[in-house]
C-alpha cells in the first residue's frame, strides 16, 4: 500500500489548472485556482454544515488516533507535521500505520490547545468537536480561522456543533471525512478507493449477520462508577453493534457519548458487555468493577462473562472502526446464546 506521496509531483503530473479543476469538480469540490496555476488551487469543502475554502495543507496536525489514521490511510504522511495523543490512546506502535506515525512528530501527550498548533506552524488541524476542539480550552474552528489556521472536524462529531450542525450515521460520517479530506488534499481517487474498501467490508459483515426480531442486547461500558458513561446512537460503537446483528441498549438516545443510570442498564438486561479499552483505563479494571458492583454483577452478560473488548481507536471515528466491527462480528457469531 502506498502510504506517502509528494504533493508537488501530484500537481506536476496533472499538468495544468484546468485538469485539476475538472478532477475536483467531478468529486464534488469547487476549485478556485489563481493566476499562478495549480500550486495555489483552493477547494470548497464541508466542515460540518458549513462550506469552507481550503488550500492544500503541508503541515497538518492531527488530534488522537482517529484523525491521524484518516490522514495516513489516504497516504498523506508527507503532509502531516505531527500529532497530539492524550493518554487514553493506546500506543501508536499498535497502529496499522505505525510507520507513518514514526515519520512525523509527537507534539504533545495532553489535550489539544491553541499554543501547540501555533508553535507547530500548522496549516490544518484535524479533530472532533468537544473531542479536540473546545470552547472551554479556547481552541475552536472560529478561533483558528482568525489566526489563519485551517481546521477540519470529524463529521460524526458535528451532531451538536453550534451554528453548523450536521447529522450522519457514524459510518457514513467516516466515509464523508475520508472523501472530504481527499478533496482538501487533492487525492480524491485514493479516498474513493479507501471508502469503497471500507464499505465492502461493512457489507460483508452485514450480509452474514444474524437477522432476528430479538437481537442480542449489548451495553457499551466506557467508564464511570456512580453513573455509567456509554454510547448513544451517534458514535461508531452503535453502528458496530448494529451491523454485526446486535442492539445497543441505548440506541434510542439521540446523543453521542453520554451518561445514563445503572437502573437503566439493569432494566435493559444486556447479554453482552462491550468494554472500551483506554490506554489509561485498562479493560481488566473495568471488567473487575462490573463483576463486583451490586448494580451489574447479576446482569446476564456479566454473569456469563460475555465481555468484548473494543480498542479505543476502534471506538472513535476512524478507519479502525471497521476492524472493530469485524472482530465483534466474529465474537457474536461464536456466542452461545
Amino acid at each position: 500500500m502506498l502510504r506517502t506521496r509528494s504533493a508537488r509531483l501530484r500537481r506536476t503530473a496533472l499538468g495544468a489548472t484546468s485538469a485539476i479543476a475538472l478532477l475536483l469538480t467531478a468529486c464534488g469540490a469547487e476549485v478556485d485556482p489563481d493566476s499562478e496555476g495549480a500550486d495555489t488551487a483552493r477547494s470548497k469543502v464541508k466542515r460540518c454544515g458549513e462550506t469552507v475554502e481550503y488550500t492544500e495543507p503541508q503541515r497538518a496536525v492531527a488530534y488522537e488516533g482517529g484523525s491521524a489514521d484518516k490522514l495516513f490511510s489516504l497516504g498523506l504522511a508527507d503532509q502531516v507535521h505531527g500529532y497530539v495523543m492524550p493518554p487514553a490512546n493506546p500506543p501508536v506502535t499498535e497502529s496499522p500505520w505505525a510507520e507513518d506515525y514514526a515519520k512525523v512528530k509527537m507534539l504533545s501527550n495532553d489535550l489539544l490547545n491553541k499554543e501547540i498548533v501555533v508553535e507547530a506552524e500548522s496549516d490544518l488541524v484535524v479533530a472532533g468537536w468537544n473531542s479536540g476542539f473546545s470552547d472551554q480550552r479556547g481552541i475552536t474552528p472560529e478561533i483558528l480561522d482568525k489566526l489563519g489556521i485551517q481546521s477540519f472536524m470529524h463529521t460524526e462529531s458535528c451532531f451538536n456543533y453550534p451554528g453548523f450542525p450536521e447529522k450522519k450515521t457514524p459510518f457514513e460520517g467516516l466515509y464523508s471525512d475520508l472523501q472530504r479530506l481527499g478533496q482538501i488534499f487533492h487525492v480524491e481517487d485514493r479516498a474513493e478507493s479507501v471508502v469503497d474498501g471500507l464499505r465492502s467490508r461493512v457489507s460483508a459483515v452485514a450480509d452474514k449477520a444474524p437477522k432476528s426480531d430479538d437481537p442480542v442486547p449489548v451495553f457499551l461500558y466506557d467508564s464511570g462508577t456512580d453513573q455509567p458513561f456509554t454510547a448513544g446512537s451517534q458514535v461508531p460503537p452503535n453502528d458496530i453493534i448494529k451491523a454485526a446483528g446486535g442492539r445497543n441498549i441505548f440506541d434510542g438516545l439521540d446523543q453521542r457519548w453520554t451518561q445514563v443510570t445503572w437502573e437503566a442498564v439493569t432494566k435493559a438486561q444486556p447479554e453482552v458487555v462491550m468494554i472500551l479499552d483506554y490506554g489509561d483505563q485498562p479493560a481488566e479494571e473495568k471488567i473487575d468493577f462490573l463483576k463486583k458492583s451490586p448494580h451489574t454483577k447479576n446482569l446476564p452478560g456479566v454473569k456469563q462473562n460475555n465481555f468484548f473488548v473494543l480498542d479505543y481507536n476502534e471506538g472513535i471515528s476512524g478507519p479502525r472502526n471497521i476492524d472493530g466491527l469485524e472482530k465483534f462480528d466474529t465474537y457474536l457469531r461464536e456466542l452461545d446464546r
